[in-house]
């Protein structure tokens, strides 16, 4: 059967390859730091169960050490020369992007096809499994239609990965932050404050805690789906749900979409708006979010209505 783990061992296996590319560059003065932090990546990926959670945690202190102390640095640019690029270009023209939707495709049709099989796959990762399966088809379709060296995708991903830096990572940690701040309770400690700050019987102050909540706490912790479950054990399920009998399924969907609001302004949501600045070669690493500020704020009004208005009627 094709679990999870071997999703894990596909991603290690890429992860042990920019190790190895880092290692073997010498113009890269940074080259053992990049090749232990990107190492690192790959033992959790392989031994992530096998090392438990003490292991991991002091895996996760490592790669903190490692990028916090400036470890992490960009080689001189390996970049296929523009030429090159524009040659291709003009060769196979808007057709490049069909290697790119192969794996969204893959993704989808993986995902309504193979609950169909229980026992050749995992029914409750097919989603991932397809993901993973749509990338190696991609990378095969590439190597056949383009006839890349074996070594291109590896090297270039590698040259990325550097280009993002430690920023790559932040969402699996702030994610897994999430975690923790739910089962310690944080959610409860944060809903007994708040809801000393709402009137009492105010359903229009609950419903704005909560779209603010959702918003304010996805800018502190870089993810919506971290921010969920704080802030449903402390607005969303005492107040909206069992006090004003609100329907759950919109408070839940409007909710989140609330939380993408902040996502859309702060810096720690990496993935989003750091990264792409990175690989634009911004000058100003925060130039994405300033850009994106003056539309999430009035989404973010617009959202809290719609969990007022849809949810309690």
């Amino acid at each position: 059967m094709i679990t999870l783990t071997w999703v894990y061992v596909l991603a290690g296996a890429a992860f042990a390859a920019f190790a190895l590319f880092n290692l073997a560059d010498v113009s890269n003065n940074r080259r053992y730091g990049n090749a232990a932090f990107w190492g690192l990546m790959a033992v959790s990926m392989w031994a992530g169960d096998w090392l438990g959670d003490f292991g991991n945690g002091l895996l996760v202190l490592a790669l903190v050490a490692i990028a916090g102390f400036g470890g992490l640095g960009k080689a001189k640019d390996d970049a296929i020369p523009d030429a090159t690029k524009q040659e291709r270009a003009a060769r196979y023209g808007n057709g490049l992007f069909g290697i790119a939707l192969i794996i969204p495709a893959t993704a989808l049709a993986g995902t309504l096809l193979f609950k169909e099989f229980p026992a050749l796959f995992d029914v409750k990762q097919v989603t991932l499994i397809s993901l993973a399966m749509g990338v190696l088809l991609a990378l095969a379709v590439g190597y056949i239609w383009l006839r890349a060296a074996p070594s291109l995708p590896l090297s270039q991903g590698r040259r990325l990965m550097d280009s993002v830096g430690w920023a790559a990572i932040l969402p699996q940690m702030l994610a897994s932050l999430g975690a923790v701040f739910a089962l310690a309770g944080v959610g409860d400690v944060v809903g007994g404050v708040v809801q000393q700050a709402i009137p009492d019987g105010s359903l229009a102050g609950a419903v704005i805690a909560f779209g603010l909540g959702m918003a304010l706490f996805t800018m502190v912790m870089g993810n919506a789906f971290a921010a969920f479950p704080v802030m449903i054990a402390a607005i969303g399920m005492p107040l909206l749900i069992k006090q004003y009998e609100g329907d759950p399924a919109i408070i839940c969907a409007i909710g989140m979409l609330a939380g993408f609001c902040g996502t859309l302004m702060t810096p720690m949501a990496a993935n989003f708006n750091l990264v792409p600045a990175a690989l634009l070669e911004l000058k100003d690493e925060n130039a994405v979010v300033k850009a994106q500020v003056a539309t999430a704020i009035p989404l973010l009004a617009v959202n809290i209505a719609l969990i007022y208005f849809l949810a309690f009627r």
